[in-house]
């Protein structure tokens, strides 16, 4: 990887260094991928893209600028940094940029140990038209389904390398196999329909064309026949597919840009109770074969392993160093970016802890309310946490599943929702975000 990226980034730093920039990073990007889809048996539509996108970022005592192309000449990247140093000078001044101390920097700069790049040959075009065509087969050999929406299959490698005046330079590579169906049952107003997915680093890890189709059509094929379920104050179920939306409003609320602005529902819960006792939020960006590992994050500080909620106490912030000076604290080198912008924070890897039932139990515990299984629309606001979205999933009644039902809306707010939370045992571990399915009490349904 190092053979091309890096001296793209080296030329860039040079160039910038040489236009009068006071200090710069730079990021290359190299990637390629396919998709492929089928319908009724025929290819119906097939992408490729590939190309390298670079980005760069200068200072000019505190004020900043960044720049992106898709161009490596080396004419564009002199281009490139004449036009940042000319934004940089007219830029506003913020006392929080800067790149990181020397001393900060990652020593480890090597992502082999997390094992993110499928070593095997890449999938030719061929070969994920005939996984896709398996997928819509097995969906169609279903008894109940009038057609398959879409089947499709994908692959992408990724190489990225950051370099800095700092001193800093390093990068990794990541692969991505997908393979999706949605399969529909019913025709006009009666129609429903549901999917299936699975995507992973490695293709020897993928589920099968045959599992993703039939699990796809198993999952329409009891949605047949949706109704609206009844109006007021019931638990509701989030499932292990959807569950993962709700710890991702916590991770927003508590986001280092959020608490900066005053625009979150959580700034003042800082080592508070916002999640159940017993229940922690862990993240972990070195875990093997994870689609959001990193060895370092993008301003080149070490990335490892933190608690964001400790037996249901809040413990900080996730910022990058900007926010972090902001707030008066350190970097949890949680920095993210891509090549027109600077850095900002995000997480990563994370997981939450499970609990000791099934999905089954949990719908066992609750015994009258609503499975949720899909989610559409939102109106959610961050500053008070007030929560509403539509829902879609199954009505149950003494614990067991009642009917399908669809078109109704689920309301609650956010901090009161997070901290009633049941958690089942289901969840998939090799995904980033690790969430079981989740209960939660007293939430306002309105349907029939």
């Amino acid at each position: 990887m190092s053979d091309t990226l890096a001296p793209l980034t080296e030329a860039l730093l040079d160039a910038a260094k040489r236009a009068g920039a006071e200090a710069a990073d730079a990021i290359a990007i190299d990637g390629t991928s396919l998709e492929i889809a089928v319908r009724g048996g025929t290819l119906e539509q097939a992408e490729r893209s590939e190309g390298v996108d670079i980005g760069l970022r200068v200072l000019i005592g505190r004020r900043q600028a960044c720049v992106s192309a898709s161009d490596t000449r080396p004419e564009t990247l002199r281009e490139m940094a004449e036009r940042a140093v000319t934004m940089a000078r007219l830029a506003p001044e913020d006392p929080t940029v800067g790149l990181a101390d020397p001393a900060e920097l990652a020593a480890e700069r090597d992502a082999r140990h997390l094992d993110m790049s499928d070593p095997s040959p890449d999938p030719d075009p061929a070969a994920l038209e005939e996984a896709a065509r398996r997928a819509e087969a097995a969906a169609l050999a279903v008894k109940g389904i009038s057609q398959v929406q879409s089947a499709s299959a994908g692959f992408s490698r990724r190489r990225v390398h950051l370099a800095a005046t700092n001193g800093f330079a390093g990068g990794y590579e990541r692969s991505d196999h997908g393979l999706g169906c949605v399969a529909i049952t019913g025709e006009g107003l009666g129609m429903e329909r549901d999917y299936c997915g699975d995507g992973r680093n490695h293709a020897a890890d993928l589920m099968s064309p045959e599992d993703i189709g039939r699990i796809s059509a198993e999952r329409t094929i009891a949605r047949a026949g949706a109704r609206k379920p009844p109006t007021g104050a019931y638990p509701v179920i989030y499932d292990e597919r959807i569950s993962s939306g709700l710890i991702g409003h916590l991770l927003a609320a508590t986001n280092g840009s959020a608490i900066v602005r005053g625009a979150s529902w959580a700034r003042a819960l800082l080592g508070e109770q916002v999640l159940p006792k017993g229940l922690s939020l862990i993240e972990d960006p070195h875990r093997p074969r994870a689609s959001a590992s990193k060895p370092f994050d993008a301003e080149g500080l070490p990335t490892a392993r933190r608690v964001i909620v400790e037996d249901g106490v809040l413990t900080g912030w996730t910022l990058d160093l900007a926010t972090g000076r902001k707030l008066g604290l350190p970097s949890t080198a949680n920095a993210s970016r891509g090549t027109s912008a600077p850095p900002s924070p995000s997480n990563g890897n994370v997981a939450l802890t499970q609990g000791d039932i099934d999905l089954a139990g949990l719908m066992a515990e609750m015994g009258t309310g609503l499975l949720i299984t899909s989610m559409i629309g939102s109106s959610i606001n961050p500053t008070t946490g007030d929560y509403s979205r539509g829902a879609s999933g199954f009505w149950v009644e003494k614990g067991q599943i009642a009917y399908p039902v669809n078109e109704c809306t689920v309301a609650g707010n956010l901090r009161d929702m997070l901290r009633s939370l049941r958690p089942a045992n289901d969840a998939r571990t090799h995904l980033s975000r690790v969430v079981p399915s989740l209960l939660v009490e007293g939430l306002t349904l309105a349907g029939a």
